[in-house]
């Protein structure tokens, strides 16, 4: 009598027994069990021990095809050796002198060289406090004391701007944040140029409309330059401040963000990630008029901005490499040029095997779509494919099914890739081959699904 087939969990689970062993202890030490919320994972999530280019390992020695890229921080992949040889080198000079020092000026003039709105710089500890800074500097500049965003996208997890971060969208309640608070932020659905309008002219209190350039949560629900042009226009008519969160974005879409790609510049830029370097780090950029808030000025009120652990010298020296390199607009294109092929190469598949699955995307993000059945798209380009569900927030954005994604992820993580639920991103260290592999690795894994009725 034959065994019964061993389920895909208990698969994982046999695949990655130490990893399980770590969750125990962690669930121990940390609420949910993770350090992070994106992080969290039925049964459990894999432990990585070390991590080098496109690939990471994990501490049963399985090697991945890695398109977390460290939450999108990087773009020249892990451990790149000029980034690693700059921290080094800075290691033994100090981490944290309390003082100015060379390399935040070498940091800004990068910045200032490549982002067009940056007239002036100011580092933070992260991208949250750098979205936080811009909406405390819009209020202080316009008077008002609103902002409006767009349902979906996100800019951190600080009191203000988690209203719509997710679904449901028309709820503005959040735990733990005071309906007071939460009632600052107007939120509407995204790619509406029509309603962001109608709402400025409706509430004078608004004074800021903030947004992800290429879509919320990178690129879920596709931004194009057409409305990132509207906005402009709506904005400077009516006299709001417009920040482009560039916290993914900058450095990844092009060497100048997605203000440079498209030609649009906003007043406002928050950025992190890859602008350290995978290091901890952000800064917001933009208008010296606006920026000037945090000067101490006769008659003029000062935004007070502390910060132990802004612009230090790891983060700047890690900081400094990367943009270098990105610099010469190499890091960008690659990374873009195979995200569009996997996008393309995934679609080829699907349609090969008439499964009712969809990859979509811009730039070097790719997001995979389970039961889609509508038209099929053709061979797209780093910007300008298909995109699902007539761009619907709630289709392309909405609650998932939480036993597909983890399923979905347990399977490409036994095929050797570790795939971020539904989506990943590339880093200039992806090949070819990479691509190949990971096509083959969701073929596999959707005959696992469905075999389990997942798919």
């Amino acid at each position: 009598m034959s065994s019964p087939p061993v389920s895909l969990v208990q698969q994982y689970k046999q695949a990655f027994a130490k990893s399980q062993e770590r969750f125990e202890v962690a669930k121990t030490l940390f609420p949910t069990g993770v350090t992070h919320d994106t992080r969290m994972m039925e049964p459990f999530p894999p432990y990585v021990s070390h991590a080098k280019g496109a690939k990471k390992w994990s501490v049963e020695g399985h090697e991945l095809i890695d398109y977390f890229v460290g939450h999108g921080s990087h773009i020249l992949g892990h451990s790149a050796p000029d980034v690693v040889a700059a921290v080094q080198e800075q290691m033994t000079k100090g981490t944290h002198p309390g003082a100015c020092h060379d390399l935040e000026i070498e940091w800004a003039t990068l910045v200032k060289k490549l982002i067009p709105s940056a007239e002036r710089v100011r580092f933070t500890g992260s991208g949250t406090e750098a979205t936080m800074m811009a909406l405390r500097l819009s209020r202080l500049f316009t008077g008002r004391s609103k902002f409006l965003k767009f349902q979906g996208h996100f800019h951190g997890w600080h009191d203000y701007v988690t209203v719509a971060a997710d679904p449901p969208y028309d709820s503005p309640a959040v735990p733990g944040v005071p309906d007071g608070v939460a009632a600052y932020c107007v939120s509407i659905p995204p790619n509406e140029l029509n309603r962001v309008e109608e709402t400025l002219k409706a509430d004078d209190g608004i004074g800021a409309v903030i947004l992800e350039p290429t879509g919320g949560h990178w690129g879920a629900v596709p931004i194009r330059g057409e409305f990132l042009a509207g906005l402009r226009e709506i904005c400077t008519r009516l006299g709001r401040v417009l920040i482009f969160d560039e916290v993914i974005t900058g450095f990844r879409v092009s060497p100048g963000g997605a203000q440079a790609f498209y030609g649009v510049t906003p007043d406002l830029t928050p950025m992190a990630k890859i602008l350290a370097g995978g290091l901890p780090g952000g800064c917001l950029a933009g208008r010296a008029d606006i920026l000037a808030f945090i000067e101490p000025r006769p008659g003029k009120p000062k935004m007070k901005h502390p910060g132990t652990y802004n612009a230090n010298p790891l983060s700047a020296s890690a900081g400094v490499a990367t943009l270098k390199r990105v610099a010469t607009g190499e890091p960008s294109r690659v990374a873009n040029e195979m995200a569009t092929k996997l996008r393309n190469d995934l679609n080829v598949m699907f349609a090969a095997n008439a499964w009712p699955w969809l990859a979509y995307g811009e730039f070097s993000m790719v997001r995979v779509v389970p039961n889609f059945t509508g038209p099929r798209p053709a061979v797209a380009g780093v910007n300008n494919g298909f995109i699902p569900f007539d761009n619907d927030v709630n289709a392309l954005d909405g609650p998932k099914n939480m036993k597909q994604v983890y399923a979905l992820r347990q399977g490409m993580l036994l095929n050797g890739i570790d795939w971020w639920g539904t989506a990943g991103m590339t880093s200039c260290e992806h090949t070819a081959a990479d691509i190949a592999k990971t096509v083959k690795a969701m073929e596999t894994t959707i005959g696992m699904l469905l075999a389990e009725g997942l798919a």
